[in-house]
């Protein structure tokens, strides 16, 4: 009786019913505190799906209801594995340890992110030398971390005493892995990485389930409760058995199709275009620097309040800003600057050389069509976009080498690139579209076709479209 009255409820479309501790000990920090907590409440004015929403009318939904879906996850998994990392790492912490642990991190794991999510990081953090898994680490450390170390209770188990949870581990389980960052790691907590950077971890087993839901395409992208059911960490690392592997390959070919049907709409992209330039005639005016430097404006920095701030812009005094405002009103309006004339598709398995291929910049695809179009049509405006989505690991990454299949017949654990289906899958896949200004005619818009199928080939089978 005792954990029900510790205990609140949220109910998700996703997972119906997610516990969270509210009530605890004088002293102790609940997981209500860190819900309620600013750094996290902002979150509700961050789309989940950076532009998709202007085209997908349903998906709404923001980082913080995955913030939600993420740390229930973490939940789930370490509830099923956390038997088999005792057994492989005696010295492991207590159960309740991992699952706070847990829990943190995947609540957490995007709290560094601005406006637009990834889009930001690639046009505004990048300047600044920050990810936001690098800005969302330091704000864990410097800003939670007070917190974090008093929280000692989750749903379903408590840190046992003389435990106390270590924010530097949460900071370190949301990084992206580089190099030897391991050493001086336990091996336990090693393992533990695979559940937030490898094929399959709590934030992309909830991300895909939630914009599958959401944006329509599906209301039950993968089977999550088999997926589960048949992982659990060997000496390799994070295994999964092999009547689990169709639930996994369902899995990475859904996360795949969202990719190409959502977070690379052709519409979706011209947005982003059409954003990359607002973005950088605005910097300036929409934040004062590095965040590190700020983090109080940071944190009421959302694209809520963007947006309100951009919307203002075209009635300004200043000439400049009221210029670029008139094209951010027109953006809110949802009147893009560019229009995909042209695409083509191509996946590289494990042995394609993808940086031998005319996908391989957008310079050189811009220089090679340019040269096969007719003189008057050589300084056409026009946009190249290469979005590029990695079904998994190459072996030279470095989230790679974190997941193994454990073979039946043999009782052997083994790459899972030994099984013949998850070998056939592609490594990447990349398109390569063609934008012009909404203005171009259609003969223009011909002209690029002609020149990128004189460039390429038209066989049906390179998965040619014409938009």
């Amino acid at each position: 009786m005792k954990h029900i009255q510790r205990e609140s409820l949220c109910h998700d479309p996703i997972h119906g019913y997610i516990p969270f501790i509210s009530v605890v000990e004088p002293g102790e920090t609940s997981e209500r505190q860190l819900l309620d907590h600013p750094w996290l409440q902002r979150l509700r004015q961050i789309h989940q799906l950076q532009t998709a929403w202007w085209v997908y009318p349903s998906a709404e939904h923001t980082r913080f209801q995955h913030v939600v879906g993420s740390m229930h996850m973490a939940g789930r998994a370490v509830a099923s594995l956390y038997p088999s990392l005792q057994e492989i790492c005696p010295d492991v912490p207590s159960r309740g340890y991992v699952e706070c642990l847990c829990r943190m991190a995947a609540l957490l794991h995007d709290v560094g992110h601005g406006p637009f999510g990834h889009f930001f990081d690639t046009h505004f953090l990048k300047d600044h030398g920050l990810t936001h898994e690098t800005l969302g680490a330091h704000i864990i450390r410097e800003e939670l971390g007070e917190l974090l170390a008093e929280v000692r209770r989750c749903p379903n188990s408590e840190l046992e005493a003389g435990e106390q949870l270590d924010p530097e581990q949460i900071a370190w389980l949301i990084m992206r892995p580089k190099g030897d960052d391991t050493d001086g790691k336990p091996r336990w907590l090693v393992m533990l990485r695979s559940l937030f950077c490898g094929l399959y971890t709590v934030d992309n087993m909830d991300f895909v389930l939630r914009d599958a839901y959401m944006s329509g395409y599906s209301e039950k992208a993968y089977d999550l409760d088999r997926l589960l059911r048949y992982s659990f960490f060997s000496e390799r690392g994070l295994t999964i058995h092999q009547r689990g592997l169709n639930a996994l390959l369902r899995f990475m070919q859904t996360k795949s199709e969202l990719f190409r049907a959502v977070y690379f709409h052709r519409t979706v992209r011209a947005i982003d275009k059409t954003l990359e330039g607002l973005f950088r005639d605005s910097k300036e005016h929409l934040f004062p620097g590095n965040p590190l430097d700020d983090l109080d404006d940071y944190q009421g920095f959302t694209e809520w309040s963007l947006l309100i701030d951009v919307a203002r812009w075209h009635k300004s005094d200043n000439v400049a800003l009221r210029s670029v405002g008139e094209r951010w009103k027109k953006l809110l309006s949802r009147q893009v600057e560019w229009e995909s004339v042209y695409e083509r598709n191509l996946a590289f398995k494990a042995d394609d050389s993808e940086q031998s291929s005319i996908f391989s910049s957008v310079e050189l695809v811009t220089q090679a069509i340019r040269g096969k179009l007719p003189e008057e049509n050589r300084e056409l405006e026009m946009q190249i976009d290469l979005p590029r989505h990695i079904y998994r690991p190459d072996a030279r990454a470095a989230t790679a080498g974190q997941n193994f299949l454990f073979h039946t017949a043999t009782g052997s654990i083994r790459p899972l690139t030994d099984d013949q289906l998850f070998n056939q899958m592609p490594v990447t896949h990349k398109m390569c579209r063609v934008y012009l200004r909404k203005d171009a005619t259609r003969e223009q818009a011909a002209a690029v076709g002609r020149a990128v199928d004189e460039l390429l080939g038209s066989r049906g089978e390179d998965d040619l479209t014409n938009m």
